[in-house]
């Protein structure tokens, strides 16, 4: 079995501080985005429900109504748009995924393309992108416009540099970090930065956004890699060693190998590559994680994104937003759900 990590209950409680502080208007973003799925086409509404109710945290329109509402942002609905806008960006991207990865599994339910199929998941997908780009022009504002638009550009470019490095037992750290940033951090420092445009913030708030979004998706992400070897699906929904079995190289699998000898690497460059792993490779893998604690190195490394990220809102005067959001860095870090 894999290393066994405490998990906090403080960094669940961080996350629920910002839920129940923005409560009615994360209401109003479900609301908008039920409508965005409406289709007359059955099919659309039919397969786009059943992701929807897979559930989710909305941590991405949180972090985008949390920054605005911090920045200074008070009338009107715009937050409540574009915080819908992110989050179609998010969903859209995990159907996609989905399909890439072959999963069977997202949250514990089973996913779109197990049940219909990788052609209309690709098409639902690509709908919701549509649907969000309503919303942006609708909008306005040229500068969101633009931010969120070569967000999506460079998430596909992260999911790319990915695929061409499946299956290295030997990825570069330096490379991981940016096929990372963009895939999982350019959503989360967009969804920030848009709260401080929305604001009408200054460009050294924007910036100071920006990076904290940037280093929360950091750290999280380095997190979420790291639950592949030691996660409880029951808990998390996560299928143990997804990642592992569909060759993708983590952060865990980087630190084992720069620590391995000769014959451990070899079995490492030699298993990463396999179409087919078995439980006895995963098993055997489990064992160097443990062996050279890559699990805690790995959150190591996340840590230190955590404080980068926390200590970004320094900026800010103090208020009640700006003191949730910064104990959400630890909920990349210590979350059970």
């Amino acid at each position: 079995m894999g290393t066994v990590i405490p998990l906090k209950k403080s960094a669940n409680s961080a996350y629920l501080e910002l839920k129940n502080l923005l409560n009615d208007k994360l209401v109003k973003v479900e609301e908008l985005i039920e409508l965005k799925l409406e289709s007359k086409v059955p099919l659309i509404e039919k397969m786009s429900a059943h992701h929807f109710k897979s559930g989710g945290k909305r941590l991405r329109a949180l972090l985008t109504l949390g920054s605005a509402k911090m920045a200074g942002y008070e009338l009107g609905y715009r937050d409540i748009n574009l915080a819908t806008c992110v989050e179609l960006i998010h969903s859209a991207t995990l159907l996609h995924d989905d399909v890439i990865d072959e999963s069977e599994l997202r949250r514990g339910q089973k996913t779109t393309n197990s049940i219909w199929g990788n052609q209309s998941s690709i098409l639902v997908g690509d709908y919701l992108l549509s649907r969000c780009f309503e919303i942006m022009v609708d909008d306005g504002d040229l500068e969101i416009l633009k931010l969120l638009s070569s967000t999506s550009a460079k998430i596909a470019q992260g999911e790319v540099l990915q695929l061409q490095h499946r299956g290295e037992a030997d990825l570069l750290e330096d490379t991981y970090i940016k096929i990372i940033s963009m895939k999982t951090a350019s959503l989360f420092s967009a969804a920030t930065r848009t709260g401080a445009c929305l604001a009408g913030s200054e460009s050294k708030e924007k910036s100071a956004l920006e990076s904290y979004g940037k280093n929360l998706g950091l750290a999280f992400q380095i997190a979420d890699d790291a639950l592949d070897y030691y996660a409880k699906e029951l808990v998390f929904g996560k299928e143990i060693g997804k990642d592992f079995y569909e060759g993708k190289t983590t952060l865990p699998l980087i630190l084992i190998f720069q620590r391995a000898n000769d014959e451990e690497k070899e079995f490492l460059k030699e298993t990463m590559t396999k179409e087919k792993k078995t439980e006895e490779d995963f098993s055997e893998t489990l064992a160097l994680i443990n062996k050279y604690k890559a699990v805690e190195e790995s959150l190591k490394r996340a840590e230190y994104f955590v404080n980068v990220s926390r200590d970004a809102l320094s900026i800010f005067e103090n208020s009640e937003e700006k003191r949730i959001l910064q104990n959400l860095t630890d909920f990349s870090l210590g979350r059970s759900f």
